[in-house]
């Protein structure tokens, strides 16, 4: 069977490109590669402090960038019940009956073909966009009814659909305001010792204002569950493209059918968040802070325990040898990263091969966490991570790269 390399071809209609045009191919590289998806959401208590900041702060978080936005409409949950912490070797039930009573699993799957409440119509745009596949041949294999049409949608299960993750994040507040309030005493006490009163008093001041503020936030990773029995019974009794009172009845008969497999879960304090570059007057700000940096180090946990789990980030450019991923996706002086030719066959299904290994070269890793630069950090700057090849054959901009750990 004929396979065609994508990056070959893509480096192949770009020669003879003003610069212009391999600074705008060069952004869409970054951006045009296949993502999995995730649908995230906050478990919110009402009766700790803090609570609609932290609500505020959560909705404001985009889905990481690595990763397809596939939220629902519903983001923040309220839960009274306390929810076992990472050390517990058991699965939630809270939050697992939360997922199923609701039927999680088949409005993801709704979204995925853009499934009509009212009608049960269906279409595949979505598949078609986020596996960037050729609509034009992608209509027509799938007309045909044939091997190569199944093998087509097995692709796109396999790829998209079961790369579907739900993020359950448990976020609370850890009050460490009489912390505060002790340091700033002594900062106070030092100044009048030393003094230099009114340095002790501004210290002291910014001390209380700060309290220690620490979230601790316990993340519970799902997978949505897409096998074949699953795709065809949907495709079969449940897809339309045409109003169908029976399929739309299936679809809803069927909601309790569709699964998500629990993966596990990681906590993160965000003990080592600095508040520089925070208007310390400013609650939302500190919160936001605090909250996005302790959930991407858990994001980054849950990639290194499970692997299927883990982003691909395409080569952007290859003279230096960059790409847009750096501290926020865990990249450190010990990461190790192989590379990916992404090959498509004549039925248009995708298949990944190894070609080479990278490391980032260290004093050029992006610090690319959030509100790095506010608090000049090393390397936010940087705007990309540098990496030298270690092993493997010639690297094309648009491979993907994929950390090995």
């Amino acid at each position: 069977m004929k396979k065609t390399s994508i990056f070959s071809l893509a480096l192949t209609l770009a020669v003879g490109s003003s610069l212009n045009a391999a600074a705008q191919s060069a952004q869409d590289v970054a951006t045009k590669y296949r993502r999995s998806s995730i649908y995230s959401l906050l478990i919110s208590h009402n009766d700790q402090k803090f609570a609609d900041e932290i609500k505020r702060a959560f909705v404001a978080m985009p889905v990481p960038d690595k990763y397809n936005d596939h939220d629902l409409s519903v983001k923040v949950v309220e839960m009274s019940s306390k929810l076992k912490g990472v050390a517990s070797d058991n699965e939630n039930t809270a939050v697992t009956q939360f997922l199923e009573t609701n039927h999680v699993a088949s409005r993801l799957v709704g979204k995925w073909f853009n499934r009509d409440i009212y009608t049960g119509t269906c279409d595949m745009e979505l598949i078609k966009e986020r596996g960037l596949y050729n609509a034009g041949k992608f209509d027509h294999i799938l007309s045909e009814r044939s091997a190569r049409s199944q093998a087509l949608m097995m692709d796109a299960g396999e790829q998209l659909i079961g790369n579907t993750f739900v993020l359950v994040n448990d976020i609370r507040y850890i009050d460490k305001e009489n912390t505060g309030k002790v340091v700033g005493g002594l900062f106070r006490a030092l100044g009048q010792m030393t003094g230099y009163s009114d340095l002790g008093n501004n210290l002291g001041s910014m001390m209380e204002t700060l309290k220690g503020f620490r979230v601790k936030i316990n993340t519970f990773l799902y997978q949505l569950n897409w096998d074949e029995q699953t795709a065809f019974n949907f495709y079969k009794d449940q897809y339309t493209e045409q109003p169908d009172i029976t399929k739309f009845n299936n679809f809803d008969n069927s909601r309790a059918s569709y699964k998500l497999t629990y993966a596990g879960k990681v906590e993160s304090s965000g003990s080592t968040t600095s508040f520089l570059g925070v208007n310390l007057d400013d609650k939302d700000a500190m919160v936001r802070k605090a909250c996005q940096r302790a959930l991407d180090e858990n994001v980054v946990a849950l990639q290194t325990q499970f692997p299927a789990f883990r982003t691909k980030s395409p080569i952007v450019t290859t003279e230096p040898l960059t790409a847009f991923v750096g501290m926020k996706e865990g990249v450190n002086a010990k990461s190790k990263f192989e590379v990916l030719e992404e090959v498509e066959a004549e039925d248009g299904t995708r298949s990944y091969h190894k070609v080479a290994e990278i490391v980032p070269i260290e004093g050029k890793i992006w610090d690319n966490r959030y509100m790095a630069s506010e608090e000049g950090a090393e390397g936010a700057d940087l705007g990309c991570t540098t990496f030298r090849k270690v092993s493997g054959k010639e690297i094309l901009a648009g491979m993907l790269i994929r950390e090995v750990k």
